[in-house]
């Protein structure tokens, strides 16, 4: 009997390999010089381990991700990250990277990628190379080549070191699961200083994969000062407007720029119909691609009757930074014939910058009539537009 493509049955897929990652981030960070541990220290507008756990867990092959850190450490992971999960890790970076593998060891995860905090900056490419290495090798790790010229010595110089064939290796390292929680069991030897020696002491093959140099670790305090430079060559701008209109209406307060203004009309709208916030919003949102504040803050719901616009500018600018991104600059324009905005646009601009955490200089607030033409030249509404800049690395948008 032949069978038609329509009612051939399917050939059965292979199962996804469920993946986990570990972040290692049980260490002191005495080296970086900081106050504490450098793993929770901010780079880049944000804790150091904020980086990595965002790229790991929005990667759509990674069904967990697990944080290694040092007895005491809950307060300050629960201020850098949130309610993630985690386990106390070992007195040596091996026993932590064991008490992790140990945390997942009855569960269904089939590969595991073990990354090391102090690495920020992850390259999704990075990940997606190591977990195709996977399907060929028990293990895969990225790597660069030695560019430098290599030499012994130690006052004074030796010889000549051959770079042919020598690595920097980096993480994440990635493994099939079984394989490197087996050599981490049976491990015996000196303590070792990454976790792919160990699998390939146990007979395994380990791949190499192209590394990045996204991926340089943090460790002295002037490293910090190299990965912020990193990290701001990644960035690119971007611009985008908003505009909002409301009416005015007798009863009414008038709220514009989060700043309450005298009037004998004020401003009639779902929340406090405060245009000029709405403006900056839209402009926040639309740099990202966000969508706009109703979006967000539908006009139907309830809940947001009569609220005060500054939750709706915070959330915006919070959305920007939790993607990585840094606002530089706003600027609005109100457009109204009353009342006049001169005597208030200090207090204005310096509201707006507490909210957005901004100084007064990243912030310009202007004012213009329509020569009584139009909804706002007959004093029916006010009207405001604004635009905003800011830096985002294109991993993030």
């Amino acid at each position: 009997m032949t069978v038609s493509p329509a009612s051939r049955p399917a050939s059965p897929r292979p199962a996804r390999p469920h993946i986990a990652a570990i972040i290692v981030a049980a260490g002191q960070g005495l080296r970086s010089g900081g106050d504490g541990p450098k793993q929770f220290a901010p780079v880049a507008g944000k804790p150091m381990i904020a980086h990595s756990h965002a790229t790991l867990d929005a990667h759509p092959a990674i069904d967990r991700v697990i944080v290694v850190i040092g007895d005491g450490q809950d307060a300050e992971l629960d201020k850098a990250l949130g309610l993630v999960e985690r386990v106390t890790g070992g007195a040596t970076r091996r026993l932590s990277v064991l008490a992790g593998l140990e945390h997942l060891a009855e569960t269904d995860i089939d590969r595991v990628l073990i990354h090391d905090a102090a690495r920020p900056f992850l390259p999704v490419a990075v990940i997606d190379r190591l977990l195709a290495a996977l399907d060929e090798d028990a293990g895969a790790v990225p790597a660069l080549p030695v560019a430098d010229t290599l030499a012994r010595g130690m006052e004074v110089l030796g010889a000549g070191v051959s770079r042919d064939g020598l690595f920097r290796i980096q993480t994440p390292q990635a493994f099939r699961f079984d394989a490197i929680l087996a050599a981490h069991r049976g491990w015996s030897g000196d303590e070792p200083t990454d976790d792919a020696q160990m699998l390939r002491k146990s007979g395994a093959a380990v791949a190499l994969v192209e590394g990045d140099t996204m991926l340089e670790k943090v460790t002295y305090p002037a490293d910090f000062a190299s990965a912020e430079a990193r990290h701001a060559a990644t960035m690119r701008v971007r611009s985008a407007s908003g505009y909002d209109v409301h009416r005015l209406a007798e009863g009414e307060e008038l709220w514009l720029g989060g700043v309450l203004i005298p009037h004998d009309k004020g401003l009639s709208g779902h929340s406090d119909a405060d245009v000029a916030l709405h403006a900056i919003t839209d402009a926040l949102l639309g740099t990202i691609a966000a969508g706009d504040i109703g979006t967000h803050f539908p006009p139907s719901d309830p809940q947001w009757r009569g609220a005060d616009s500054a939750q709706f500018l915070e959330y915006a600018a919070a959305l920007i930074r939790e993607r990585g991104g840094i606002i530089d600059f706003i600027d609005l324009t109100i457009i109204c014939e009353a009342p006049k905005i001169g005597p208030h646009r200090a207090a204005m601009r310096d509201r707006v910058a507490a909210l957005l955490r901004l100084t007064a200089g990243q912030i310009s607030i202007k004012a213009t009539t329509t020569e009584r033409l139009g909804f706002t030249g007959r004093g029916e509404g006010i009207a405001a537009q604004a635009i905003a800049t800011i830096r985002i690395t294109g991993d993030a948008l």
